[in-house]
């Protein structure tokens, strides 16, 4: 079971961050959110995006982790600078957080959708959908779900945030 989980982060880091940048955090289901004014603002835009998958039994803090380490790594190792921050918060590190860097790349709602559509073509693309066939089901969000990520937190780092519960 533990091979199964590392392989298929490796396939998700492989085939989906080369491509892509960023990818997303909630509160602790008590309706408190420790993050929001530390990592970005209060969301004024929330939403709860009902997943088609389901979590996979092997979706541990440890693999969430990995994935996030993983992104972040091959974000870093492109010749630019990375334009997000992307981190894992939470006791079980279940909030996905996409905080950019720079002015503009996540300064609107708009702009936040058009990054988790891109991130879901890549997702797309996958071995990981293409081996269970819901490529042209599944989105970015379901990948989440998939992994154990309850939320996501899309934010520009100064005034604008988007949050999205997966249920």
């Amino acid at each position: 079971m533990a091979r199964r989980a590392i392989r298929f982060v490796c396939l998700i880091l492989f085939f989906l961050v080369p491509a892509v940048g960023p990818a997303l955090a909630q509160s602790d289901g008590q309706g408190n959110d420790r993050h929001r004014g530390y990592y970005y603002p209060t969301p004024g835009d929330q939403e709860v995006y009902t997943a088609r998958a389901q979590t996979m039994p092997e979706a541990v803090r440890a693999l969430r982790l990995g994935f996030v380490t993983g992104l972040s790594r091959q974000m870093a190792s492109r010749p630019y600078a990375p334009p997000y921050a992307v981190f894992a918060k939470g006791q079980e590190a279940q909030k996905l957080i996409i905080v950019a860097l720079t002015d503009g790349p996540l300064d609107t709602l708009y702009r936040s959708r058009a990054v988790l559509a891109d991130l879901t073509a890549m997702a797309r693309i996958s071995p990981i959908f293409r081996d269970f066939g819901v490529e042209e089901i599944f989105t970015f969000l379901d990948l989440a779900k998939m992994l154990g990520f309850e939320q996501v937190t899309v934010s520009d780092g100064r005034d604008f945030a988007h949050q999205i519960a997966i249920k």
